[in-house]
């Protein structure tokens, strides 16, 4: 099942600064808190996944759990894992105390805001092996996607990369003719437990892959494993309107079932690109207009363009001082049936150099006393 990536929940990478995170978490905490949005229920949910990933995120002891998790939970499903033991200090199958060694307690998460779940849904708990159709691989995967086609909508390509069942063995790992029999390495669980510093968990058998059974002669396809690594390239519809954190499910789209079992689904987190021209608030576009004094002094017709490349012309008033916005209504961002408007922001922009005339013009200018105050 595809899990939760709380850098996905507030749109910034893994080797975010604390300083970014807590920017990015404040940005969108204002945009999405309940206050400013009365009633909207969509609004509310988001900003408690918004605080979720931030406690967690925004502070420096449970990141630093919450990314060892991260790393521990992308293990590839076919490297070597630690064998089971009963040694003094060594693991156990069993996860409890190893005789005469250390006593290994479980460890437990569950005050850290939902790593619970995350670190349960990594290492799983004991449970009976699966014999019949199984689910095919769910992958989440975060997509960055121009600011324009967010605010737009669009496609984007995106190559993926997911478990397939291994279409010679049909699942099974095991070449024509072998045998099936009890994995040696956990007696037919599926799973193994081993001690890590103080804590015990709880994976997939390494040799059988969490299937209880081995066969004697291993597929050549896919090494008995029953699966295989494809790449996958599938072009995303992204909405209307999208932002960073937004989600969308593509069902059936993932990893092929195994045994016969459904396919798995494909998790999109988007990742909204910074726009060079324009800014979101909201629903709304802002863009910076930059004119000269005067322009801004005298007052003048200045043209913008659109988010779909229109050509807006605005009258600027006499004397419009630099920070003024002027609202073009119906030109911003439309979703969940609302459209908000463009807000064009003046700035007067200072020559750094003037030619000869036109410094003698601006003496002239400050001679007549319209620069003082």
């Amino acid at each position: 099942m595809a899990q939760k990536d709380f850098y996905a929940v507030l749109g910034v990478n893994a080797s975010a600064t604390a300083d970014e995170i807590k920017k990015q978490y404040r940005r969108l905490a204002k945009q999405y808190h309940p206050d400013t949005n009365k009633g909207e229920a969509k609004a509310a949910e988001r900003f408690k996944e918004i605080s979720e990933a931030h406690n967690v995120l925004g502070d420096p002891e449970k990141r630093k759990q919450y990314d060892e998790m991260r790393r521990l939970g992308a293990f590839d499903p076919y490297a070597p894992r630690p064998r089971s033991s009963s040694r003094p200090g060594g693991t156990t199958s069993t996860g409890g105390n190893t005789g005469g060694g250390p006593r290994v307690e479980d460890f437990d998460v569950g005050g850290f805001g939902g790593l619970g779940d995350i670190f349960s849904s990594m290492f799983g708990g004991a449970r009976a092996r699966p014999s019949g159709p199984e689910k095919g691989q769910s992958v989440e995967t975060t997509l960055e996607v121009p600011f324009k086609i967010a605010v737009t909508g669009g496609k984007v390509p995106i190559e993926l990369e997911v478990n397939e069942e291994c279409g010679t063995c049909s699942g099974s790992g095991a070449a024509k003719g072998a045998r099936i029999q009890t994995c040696p390495e956990c007696d037919g669980r599926g799973t193994i437990s081993f001690g890590q510093g103080s804590f015990a968990v709880t994976r997939p058998c390494p040799m059988c892959l969490g299937k209880g059974q081995v066969p004697s002669e291993k597929c050549a396809a896919c090494n008995g494993a029953g699966a295989s690594r494809s790449h996958k390239k599938i072009l995303i519809t992204v909405p209307q309107g999208t932002e960073s954190g937004s989600k969308i499910r593509l069902k059936g789209q993932g990893g092929r079932g195994v045994r016969g079992g459904p396919a798995g689904d494909i998790l999109i987190t988007f990742q909204v690109k910074d726009d060079a021209a324009y800014d979101r608030e909201g629903l709304d576009l802002v863009v910076q207009a930059p004119v000269n004094i005067a322009q801004a002094t005298l007052g003048s017709k200045i043209s913008v363009l659109t988010i779909d490349d229109r050509k807006v012309t605005l009258t600027l008033p006499r004397g419009t001082p630099s920070g003024k916005r002027f609202r073009v209504r119906g030109q911003g961002i439309t979703h969940g049936g609302k459209t908000g408007d463009l807000l064009v922001e003046i700035q007067v922009v200072v020559p750094e150099s003037l030619t000869p005339e036109q410094e003698r013009l601006m003496k002239q200018f400050a001679a007549a006393g319209a620069l003082e105050y």
